[in-house]
């Protein structure tokens, strides 16, 4: 063990007490996040517009801070723009992390020299933590890669404007440099599959202990190495990789595909960060959950799903969480969120501490015919599936099939991409409609009273989606397929990329 991971451990058991402290008293940090959220909040020009002096408590609070989305605080962001200070938070925004809009254009989330550490520090503590945890701490003398979108910063006025990951790349410290892979100049380009080429380049002869990425691309990180360098699983290739870190997708419908690659199981440690906040880290090896960032300038609220898109929704404070329920994430945040729902959803399994479970998208949803299927549903009655008749898939999508060109009645249509095919498709889709039956009480009802046919499968080759995300333009970085729509928009393109599906 070098001088650096010894000192690195003895830091990381410091900062994993402190975190684990914090974080069975929740309820007394949030409270205090609030107030001083608010104190700022007063002397800008949002705080001035909603009479946050009015606020004395979290019922006054809701009453002044109204729930939003990005286009309700977009007026906001042109006035910064336009170079006016304390307007959402004080002062002003040192970045803009730019994300895609669903409405008019690219988001502007504003980061502040205050949530800065929010990123950057917590990323940092989920790996400490997991040093803390198990000892290990070897991996911090090799390589590692960050697979991440290009760091290279435009500028909107005076403000630097990027992709999250890729502004994150520049606040790498120092003392990690030495460490990273790829180079700043492969980083930087654009073109996904030139970069992957350069990438595996730069790393094949690496000394790797350290991945990190979101699944689906570091799994073409992965096929992209053993095709080069002719081997058959990357440890071979990396004899020292100890771990890998990821975010974004839940990993369990890839986990048996990266594993087969990788040749093994690797300790992985889970992230959950936005663009708007880093919102909790995998803090437990051998427990689910993540654990939620009670102290990092982000006081939380929670909206039941089911519930959202009502006239006048309930917001809920941590205090008054259940478990097992489906909610809204809604943030507000030293970087002058207010209200702001980020469109996750998630459910609570732990309140001593807090620990969450992801589970959706409040817009990815089938609910065409009232039974509201989520994000988590679907994975789990997809995996539940594949133990009783095993394929080997590589991404799906799912969407309603309200009017079937052949006739009969609705159904849902699950675009499935496979590297292996089930031996019997047909006794697939039983077990799958049989799962997601037992999954949403809705659904079982609909099926039952034949409103809907029971579920269909189109396969498409295992590299469908790739060919879907390059045909929109949105191959590689931090991209996602969307699990589930409540429209057809990728179903009819999938259809138009593979019309014998």
């Amino acid at each position: 063990m070098s001088i650096k991971s010894f000192l690195i451990k003895q830091l990381a058991r410091y900062i994993s007490k402190q975190k684990n402290g914090q974080a069975l008293k929740g309820l007394d940090y949030q409270e205090k996040i609030r107030q001083e959220l608010v104190a700022v909040g007063q002397t800008t020009a949002y705080g001035k517009d909603h009479q946050f002096d009015k606020i004395v408590d979290y019922a006054s609070f809701k009453q002044q801070v109204p729930l939003v989305d990005y286009e309700a605080l977009r007026p906001y962001v042109e006035r910064i723009n336009g170079g006016e200070e304390n307007v959402l938070w004080k002062g002003r925004p040192k970045y803009y992390a730019k994300t895609s809009g669903t409405t008019s254009g690219a988001k502007f989330i504003p980061l502040t020299k205050e949530s800065i550490p929010n990123h950057f520090g917590t990323a940092r503590n989920s790996v400490f933590n997991y040093i803390a945890q198990t000892g290990k701490a070897d991996f911090m003398d090799g390589k590692m890669i960050f697979l991440s979108g290009s760091p290279a910063l435009e500028k909107k006025g005076d403000i630097l404007l990027g992709r999250l990951s890729g502004i994150s790349n520049h606040l790498v410290p120092s003392w990690l440099k030495g460490n990273q892979l790829p180079s700043y100049e492969t980083n930087c380009i654009e073109d996904w599959e030139e970069k992957l080429d350069r990438i595996v380049d730069e790393t094949m002869h690496a000394d790797m202990r350290l991945i990190s990425g979101i699944p689906p691309w570091v799994q073409m990180y992965y096929e992209r190495l053993l095709e080069r360098t002719g081997k058959k699983t990357v440890l071979e290739v990396f004899p020292n990789l100890s771990i890998f870190v990821y975010g974004g997708v839940n990993f369990e419908p890839y986990r048996e595909k990266l594993e087969s690659l990788v040749g093994g199981r690797i300790p992985s440690v889970e992230t959950y960060p936005a663009s708007e906040g880093f919102i909790a880290y995998q803090d437990q090896q051998d427990a689910p959950g993540l654990l939620l960032n009670i102290n990092s300038g982000i006081f939380f609220e929670f909206v039941p799903a089911d519930q959202y898109f009502s006239e006048n929704p309930p917001r809920l404070s941590l205090a008054e969480v259940e478990l097992g329920v489906n909610y809204a994430l809604v943030l507000n945040t030293n970087a002058g969120l207010w209200g702001y729902s980020i469109g996750d959803t998630v459910q609570f399994i732990s309140k001593d501490p807090y620990r969450i479970l992801v589970t959706g998208r409040i817009k990815h949803y089938i609910s065409a015919f009232g039974e509201h299927v989520i994000g988590k549903e679907v994975e789990q009655a997809l995996l539940e599936a594949l133990e009783v008749e095993p394929a080997k898939v590589v991404e799906f999508s799912v969407a309603p099939q309200v009017t079937p060109p052949e006739g009969g009645k609705p159904y849902h249509e699950w675009w499935i991409a496979f590297d292996q095919l089930p031996e019997n498709l047909e006794l697939l889709a039983e077990r799958l409609d049989l799962a997601m039956r037992k999954q949403n009480i809705y659904y079982e009802d609909l099926v039952r009273d034949k409103i809907l046919q029971p579920l269909k499968i189109r396969p498409v080759p295992a590299d469908a989606f790739r060919q879907y995300m390059k045909s929109i333009g949105k191959l590689g970085g931090q991209n996602k397929v969307p699990r589930l729509s409540d429209d057809r928009k990728i179903a009819d393109k999938l259809r138009e990329l593979f019309p014998s599906a």
